[in-house]
């Protein structure tokens, strides 16, 4: 029976070729190769990986496959690969909150150095480089309209108050955003807040 035991070197190589096979700029965790061996096994194997210098240890327990630039050298991952490979892929959900929605909408020129993402999954933080990666567990309500544009919305507008929405930054939404896109925000209108269901109903309406 002892031959069937996997040799670390086998092990190395599954690893290495699951990775390759979601390329460069990929984030992982060590769960993500539990069929392949062991957790200690997949732990001392990442280690050696990284030492080799084909792959990055980003904090403890997530690394990445970098992209590498020309010029920029090793490219960091975005916040979203981070985010995802933190919940577990196809297992929770997630959906951009705060600055970070207001900012990838081009609502806000903030980039924030705390990202959040509301999940329905465990809450996790991490912190690589000088951005931390925040998973905060919300309600069932507010993870509806995750992974859609009317969450991204929603909790961009949250961010930024009712107050701010000025109509230069109603102008921004309609110019950047399809009008095909902004008339599905009808069909999430009863998800948002009162006060956001005339913001909706505007840009749902606007005509190109």
């Amino acid at each position: 029976m002892s031959g069937r035991k996997k040799s670390p070197q086998a092990i190395d190589s599954r690893i290495l070729a699951a990775i390759r096979k979601q390329g460069h700029g990929s984030v992982f965790v060590p769960a993500d190769f539990l069929g392949i061996g062991s957790r200690q096994a997949v732990d001392v194997a990442l280690h050696r990986l990284v030492r080799q210098g084909l792959i990055r240890r980003l904090a403890r327990g997530i690394y990445d496959f970098p992209k590498q630039h020309p010029v920029l050298g090793l490219l960091e991952p975005s916040a979203e690969a981070i985010a995802r490979a933190l919940a577990g892929r196809d297992r929770t959900r997630l959906q951009p909150a705060g600055a970070y929605a207001a900012n990838t909408l081009g609502l806000s020129e903030q980039v924030p150095a705390r990202i959040v993402f509301l999940t329905d999954g465990p809450a996790r933080t991490v912190t690589v480089g000088p951005t931390t990666i925040q998973l905060r567990r919300t309600t069932p309500k507010n993870m509806e309209t995750a992974g859609r544009l009317s969450g991204l919305l929603i909790q961009a507008l949250r961010e930024l108050g009712q107050d701010h929405i000025t109509p230069v930054r109603i102008a921004h939404l309609k110019r950047t955003i399809p009008a095909s896109k902004r008339r599905e925000l009808l069909k999430d209108i009863r998800l948002a807040p009162a006060w956001i269901h005339p913001i909706f109903r505007e840009l749902a309406g606007e005509d190109v």
